[in-house]
């Protein structure tokens, strides 16, 4: 069968994106069982519920004669199809969509590269077949042409791309997974994929790690003032604008192992909580940033932020000639008994369901109410799930990947540069307890475990402009290379202990 694998990793990556699973919509509901009928040649097939959740995870198991286990595992699914404008009935198939993109494309000139990619015939596009229905693929054309002797598990998880929650699910379950199944589990290996803009050498990689992910959070207490004696007050607008000038590609929390960096902090969100218009200005703000980490620690970014953020404050105390303190969400907490905070915070998660970052800054603003401080000043801390920097602890392992990837033209980076479910499934470099005191909503608005603690790498397709409507996929690597590469670094890991 291995002679045919190219073929059926592209017929099985193209089903796959025929299936409509939009985060959060019916069709990821659906898309589970569709999945378990569709793998029911496999041994053991089966679907695990979320917790509280309509959705499912699937799992698939292919019986060796040895405990040796491999885990390949990926999310199903995909980002909104808005973007695609006119094209979206076409969103989820790839070669009528390919057509009506060049024919677009050549009309409009808007993407060069993009046009050059698609007349190639190398490329193939479609909403989720690069991010990641084309790993999953891959990973099933695999397992079906595996002839060894270990055990192949295969696990499809939902909502990666908003809470994680498929995966956070998954995680703890494949330590009873494998004593009922009398497996050794030696590697997890996901098939997410990566973006390469250039030629595909940064994406025809293996990852042995992956960065992690914090989303800190700012809130600007200021002082009202009318727009007549602005200097009267302290215009929480201006605070948060000369926060966001500071934290804005700050290179300071911009980690670097070797030649790899991490992405520096961006601004997802800032917004004053005005309700409507007066001439008051701004009392309060709210803002967060995406950052990323390879090592460092909870404790690490929020030092660094802290320092920051009482720079930025420093400028703007200078010129409205006062001081504006910087603290922490649980230095502010503290001043809260303990009561108070669980009520404030049960009574935001009873309220009608908003995002994590929405439901921080309600419970923040709650806590800085009720601690009867005044302001100016900023409290910083965290307002989502952390996804914890995973990385391969186990040096003979990562040799054995190394070579088996080095034999199929393949190179290495130490961490996936993209947020990803390994950080649930891999050897986490810190543990959660600072994150878990600096998030008001840690145990209310989510529930958040240890990651499993498994050797995790990353194997994936590569492609460009995923989360957008030309995202497309290299296809011959994905087709032809990528199976291939997944059965020599599986051979390599199981077969030499």
């Amino acid at each position: 069968m291995r002679n045919d694998i190219a073929a059926r990793a592209r017929e099985i990556a193209l089903t796959l994106t025929a299936w409509p699973s939009v985060t959060g919509s019916p069709g990821e509901v659906d898309f589970a069982p569709r999945l378990a009928a569709y793998l029911a040649h496999f041994d053991s097939v089966w679907r695990e519920p979320i917790p509280g959740d309509a959705r499912s995870n699937v799992f698939a198991l292919k019986r060796g004669r040895r405990r040796n286990t491999v885990v390949l595992t990926g999310h199903y699914d995909v980002v909104p199809v808005s973007d695609y404008g006119e094209f979206e009935p076409l969103a989820f198939a790839p070669e009528p969509l390919s057509a009506a993109a060049i024919a677009r494309l050549r009309r409009s000139g808007e993407n060069p590269l993009a046009l050059a990619d698609l007349e190639s015939g190398v490329f193939l596009p479609g909403r989720g077949l690069l991010d990641m229905k084309a790993g999953l693929a891959a990973g099933i054309a695999a397992i079906e042409a595996y002839t060894g002797e270990a055990n192949l598990l295969f696990v499809a998880v939902a909502d990666e791309e908003e809470r994680s929650a498929g995966a956070r699910a998954a995680a703890p379950l494949l330590a009873g997974i494998a004593r009922e199944h009398g497996l050794d589990i030696r590697l997890v290996i996901n098939l997410d994929a990566i973006s390469d803009q250039g030629d595909g050498a940064l994406g025809r990689v293996v990852a042995l790690g992956s960065v992690g992910k914090l989303l800190l959070t700012a809130l600007v207490v200021g002082k009202e003032a009318h727009a007549c004696y602005p200097q009267d007050g302290a215009n929480a607008a201006y605070l948060g604008a000369e926060l966001l000038s500071e934290f804005e590609l700050a290179p300071d929390l911009a980690e670097i192992s070797g030649a790899e960096i991490a992405a520096p902090p961006t601004a997802l969100h800032a917004k004053d909580l005005k309700s409507g218009y007066n001439v008051t200005t701004p009392a309060q703000s709210w803002l967060y940033w995406n950052t990323l980490q390879h090592r460092r620690p909870a404790q690490e970014v929020l030092d660094i932020a802290l320092m920051l953020a009482r720079r930025a404050m420093a400028r703007a105390g200078h010129r409205l000639n006062r001081d504006i303190p910087v603290m922490s969400h649980a230095e502010l907490a503290a001043r809260i008994a303990p009561a108070d905070r669980l009520r404030i915070a049960m009574d935001v998660a009873r309220r009608p369901l908003s995002d994590l970052p929405e439901q921080s800054k309600q419970v923040t603003t709650g806590m800085w109410k009720a601690s009867g401080l005044s302001g100016p000043a900023v409290v910083l801390g965290f307002g989502s799930i952390p996804y914890p920097a995973v990385t391969l602890t186990d040096a003979g392992l990562e040799d054995a990947v190394l070579r088996a990837a080095a034999a199929q033209g393949v190179g290495a980076l130490r961490y996936f540069p993209g947020i990803s479910d390994m950080s649930f499934l891999g050897q986490a470099t810190g543990d959660l307890s600072v994150a878990a005191a600096n998030t008001p909503i840690w145990g209310t608005g989510f529930v958040m475990l240890e990651p499993a603690g498994y050797p995790c790498i990353n194997i994936g397709p590569w492609g460009r402009d995923y989360h957008h409507w030309l995202e497309r996929l290299h296809a011959p690597y994905a087709f032809e290379t990528l199976p291939r590469v997944l059965l020599a670094v599986i051979d390599a890991v199981t077969e030499s202990r």
